[in-house]
Parts: structure tokens; C-alpha cells; sequence
């Protein structure tokens, strides 16, 4: 994944009404939900809720389908796991992650410090 569609990517997701719609797609799987059932679960009036989703879809992260009179949403997978495995690529210094091992930063100084 290039660093122009991660930045796009972490920019859609740094709203509050985005990440929501992003984490309920997520959560929904390949059936993915339609825009108006997304606002509703947000308490997002719908107007609303099609410039958040169409923000989602420019970066990427969301595809979209007509499906008789509604549209429905569903996170991309793809562009997902793409977007983790640029933030995870140098993580821990290409050491596997731990979940006491905080990225090379040694646990005992870093209580030490505190």
C-alpha cells in the first residue's frame, strides 16, 4: 500500500462518524448494511451519513452496490488488511509482537520512568 492511499485512509477514519460507520461494516461481513440503517445506528441524520460513507469510499474503504432501491455498504477487507500491514510492517523492528513486548521499548525502564 503506497503512503498517499494510507494518509487518504487515516484521514476518512479520524472522524467520529466514520470510524462508527467503518467499525458496523466492518462487523456486518460481506452483506455489508445499507446507508440508511448505518445512520440510524449512529444517530447520524442520513444527509449526513452519505458525505461520511462517501468519504470512506474515495479513501478506499468502502465499496458500494445498488441493491433495489437502497445502497448498500460494505467494508473493503482487502484495503483493510492492506492499511494494517503498512502500520504493522515495522513494527517491533521485524521482531513477531508480543503482547508484553511494547515495540522495542524495554517494559522495566519504561515502569522505571513513570
Amino acid at each position: 500500500m503506497e503512503s498517499s492511499a494510507v494518509i487518504r485512509a487515516l484521514g476518512a477514519l479520524a472522524q467520529e462518524h466514520r470510524l462508527g460507520a467503518f467499525r458496523l461494516l466492518v462487523q456486518a461481513g460481506e452483506q455489508g448494511l445499507p446507508a440508511g440503517e448505518i445512520a440510524e445506528r449512529l444517530g447520524v441524520v442520513s444527509s449526513s451519513m452519505s458525505f461520511h460513507l462517501a468519504a470512506l469510499a474515495n479513501a478506499g474503504l468502502v465499496t458500494q452496490r445498488r441493491q433495489s432501491r437502497s445502497i448498500i455498504y460494505c467494508a473493503d477487507f482487502a484495503a483493510m488488511n492492506g492499511l494494517m500491514g503498512y502500520l504493522t510492517d515495522n513494527c517491533c523492528g521485524g521482531v513477531p509482537c508480543m503482547p508484553d513486548l511494547s515495540c522495542g521499548v524495554d517494559q522495566q525502564a519504561a515502569r522505571g520512568a513513570a
